[in-house]
């Protein structure tokens, strides 16, 4: 049975364009057999608001589309939704055939596809669903899930006890934000003993803002907070630095997301209870692969539908299962890849994850 889902994010897959301040890259492809007659644009969206997309999902893309011989260009916007914008033109123009982004907010990834459509440029969502967009697939993992397992991994780690939490909610223009946040309070909603005594969202995943819309958050509530939904592992390690400035960190409760390099350390050191993993080399790996069918003028194979209400329309899309990550299953992220252990443990975390058993 398809899984539904409710998206409202762009992922932006760009061709190969050089831009003075971008990072980018452009290939031939491989020499594997099954050449297709086309090209693949990747946009990426940014270096700030997750270490992952140019440590994690670029390899993992070329990768894969070098092993289909298939010719690619990957660009990043680098936080700027004009910039994407003329990325997406200049691979449009250099003959990309598939376009893959990653949005930086709807409207602006909607006019992108609109303009590639008109152009016979096929698109993917990519991470993120762009509302009212024309993509004719979306690659992502199940986000509303995401959130119900940091929410979940909240109220497990306070154990029962009466709580105050406040929520740092991640960008108000990311749909995977909005899904996250609400996924997160199904879970804390239906505990009783939890009361949600402040919420606020960081525009544009800002980790500097986040630590002053916390201390904030944390002054108006006299410090009387006992657990935090930090929506994700840049948000939780601002969250920390404001607790550790009050002698705190460590008894309040963090979550997190994006399995980081900090997050895990963060995790094991017991200053943040749960992250969650997401493969960025599973995400990427599908969306190769529905990029090079696409190319190939083939069927791609999704397992369900989300819903764009602004578009009005089901979009055809692959949902993969996030992990949640607790001091107990670190190794879950190291067996996968997803992080090496040398970079975790190493320095003052050495100990630490040698009384983890890692």
């Amino acid at each position: 049975m398809k899984r539904t889902g409710s998206l409202v994010f762009a992922v932006l897959v760009g061709a190969a364009v050089t831009l003075s301040g971008c990072s980018s890259s452009d290939s031939g492809g491989g020499d594997g057999g099954g050449q297709a007659k086309g090209k693949i644009g990747v946009i990426l969206p940014d270096t700030k608001s997750s270490v992952r997309w140019e440590s994690k999902d670029r390899p993992a893309l070329e990768a894969a589309f070098k092993a289909a011989g298939v010719p690619y260009t990957i660009q990043n916007a680098e936080g700027s939704a004009d910039t994407m914008a003329t990325i997406a033109d200049g691979m449009i123009a250099d003959g990309v055939t598939v376009l893959a982004i990653v949005n930086l907010d709807s409207d602006s990834g909607a006019a992108i596809q609109q303009k590639a459509a008109s152009q016979g440029v096929k698109t993917i969502d990519y991470d993120r669903l762009t509302l009212g967009g024309g993509a004719d697939v979306y690659i992502s993992f199940d986000n509303t899930k995401v959130g119900q397992l940091q929410g979940q991994g909240l109220v497990d780690c306070l154990g029962g006890k009466p709580a105050n939490v406040v929520f740092l909610n991640g960008s108000p223009t990311d749909n995977n934000a909005t899904l996250f946040t609400s996924g997160a309070h199904s879970a804390v909603d239906k505990t009783p003993s939890i009361k949600v005594v402040g919420e606020q969202a960081v525009p544009d995943w800002d980790n500097d803002k986040a630590v002053t819309i916390f201390e904030q958050m944390y002054t108006a509530a006299d410090g009387k907070i006992d657990g935090v939904y930090a929506a994700n592992d840049g948000l939780a390690g601002s969250v920390i630095s404001i607790l550790e400035k009050n002698k705190r960190a460590g008894q309040v409760p963090v979550t997190g997301q994006d399995a980081t390099v900090e997050g895990l350390q963060n995790v094991l050191a017991g200053t943040q209870c749960v992250t969650v993993y997401k493969s960025a080399k599973e995400e990427a790996d599908a969306l190769a692969k529905a990029a090079i069918a696409l190319v190939k003028g083939e069927t791609v194979s999704t397992d369900a539908t989300s819903r764009d209400d602004k578009g009005n329309r089901d979009v055809p899309s692959v949902l993969l299962i996030p992990k949640a990550i607790t001091k107990d299953n670190v190794d879950v992220v190291f067996k996968d890849g997803g992080q090496s252990k040398d970079e975790v443990c190493t320095g003052q975390f050495a100990a630490i994850c040698t009384a983890a058993g890692l």
